[in-house]
């Protein structure tokens, strides 16, 4: 086994421990950063048009890929610079704690009673209008939450690293980062978000479906049941406007036993979702299952990533 393939399988698990010591920085963080040039130049680069929304989406995730293949290139001789390089790129872009530990600030909000309180905490989590959201609907937004960005946080970005290595786990995080700023839906990013959006919906087609395997076969983590996760995802991912989110919110649903989707508020508008699962609502204490399945699949996530990056690198 030649060493890249030791050190950039060892970089992404030590990565993925470094975001399950630490979190994400309180401050400085690169994605922030990035995001912020982001908003920068869209003040050059923005029009009405699909063309201009590649452009933004090329010069940007472009840039970030490529100064990654650079480090990758620079450091792929020299074992331990290679390891730490790659486990500082995974730190970078996962976000499975601080996920986790936003979900359960609103579980802990409710639990103690603290409606107003939850919905405030909700909006660190969901895009959506949370304003009038009583607490089943709050509990449903923060599970869906978190089995959709388990996927895209966690187990995308280690999909990427383990195929691409550095590049491809700071090049995912680009993308999505620009698809969730100029992405979605409405008038002013109907046409210049389309690149971004359907490049990040390609970007997520693996990591989504590794996902759901993983929340099926971890289902019992949380008293589920593998193939209630498995048939939720067959019988009802298909009809989510989202060809990712609908595999995994489909998968986690049936493994925790609840119902998700539904109807959703947005700044753009009213979404009628398709309904995922068989169960009743999810409750407060969902929210807390959600976060156990979630650790559960991260952790498989960087153990299946770490052999696929032993057995690809070269």
């Amino acid at each position: 086994m030649s060493k890249p393939r030791v050190t950039r399988a060892l970089g992404l698990l030590l990565g993925h421990l470094a975001d399950r010591r630490f979190g994400d920085p309180r401050r400085g963080h690169p994605v922030a950063v990035f995001g912020s040039a982001a908003a920068a130049l869209e003040w050059r680069t923005y029009a009405d048009s699909r063309a201009r929304g590649l452009l933004h989406l090329v010069l940007l995730a472009g840039t970030v890929a490529g100064g990654g293949l650079g480090l990758e290139r620079r450091t792929r001789d020299h074992p331990l610079a290679h390891t730490l390089v790659t486990a500082a790129a995974t730190w970078t872009v996962l976000g499975g704690t601080s996920l986790g530990r936003e979900a359960t600030a609103v579980h802990g909000l409710l639990a103690a009673d603290d409606l107003p309180g939850a919905r405030r905490r909700l909006t660190h989590l969901v895009g959506r209008d949370t304003s009038a959201l009583d607490e089943a609907e709050v509990s449903r937004a923060a599970v869906e939450s978190v089995a959709e960005n388990t996927s895209d946080a966690v187990v995308a970005p280690l999909v990427w690293g383990a195929l691409l290595g550095v590049p491809g786990l700071l090049g995912y995080r680009a993308a999505n980062t620009l698809d969730a700023m100029v992405g979605h839906r409405g008038e002013r990013y109907g046409r210049f978000g389309w690149a971004s959006a359907r490049f990040d919906d390609l970007l997520n087609l693996p990591g989504a479906r590794l996902s759901g395997l993983l929340a099926a076969a971890l289902a019992p983590t949380v008293g589920g049941r593998p193939s209630a996760a498995l048939g939720a995802w067959r019988r009802d991912a298909r009809r989510h406007p989202s060809p990712n989110a609908g595999v995994v919110e489909a998968a986690f649903a049936g493994a925790l036993g609840v119902r998700l989707g539904g109807r959703n508020h947005y700044a753009h508008g009213v979404e009628d979702r398709v309904v995922l699962g068989d169960g009743p609502p999810p409750n407060r204490a969902d929210i807390g299952r959600a976060v156990r399945l979630a650790d559960a699949v991260g952790a498989g996530a960087v153990v299946v990533a770490a052999l696929v990056a032993a057995r690809r690198s070269h």
